[in-house]
């Protein structure tokens, strides 16, 4: 069984195991849309190093969320009145209150 060579020429890594992968700059201006693919179709992201130091990450761009207005619609529950007063009487409890 043959396997394809990417990036350097080393073998594909499952990034399912990995949290993130480092790559160097070069390396990364080589392969950048391949690595690009990659991110999206995996959700793991990428460390991009310039002399073996970190200085950017390649992160997967999430589906933008909702709108703020509206974005608990339909996730409320209306449970009628709330300010309307109890029924029953109610003591006063001094003690309590010094």
């Amino acid at each position: 069984m043959t396997r394809k060579k990417v990036m350097g020429g080393a073998p594909p890594i499952s990034l399912l195991l990995l949290g993130s992968r480092t790559i160097g700059a070069a390396a990364f201006k080589t392969h950048c849309l391949e690595i690009m693919d990659d991110v999206e179709r995996s959700g793991a992201e990428v460390v991009i190093t310039k002399h073996r130091r970190a200085v950017a990450r390649l992160v997967p761009a999430r589906a933008p969320g909702g709108a703020f207005c509206g974005a608990l619609r339909e996730k409320l529950v209306d449970v009628g009145e709330m300010v309307e007063p109890v029924e029953g009487s109610w003591e006063n409890d001094d003690a309590n209150f010094a």
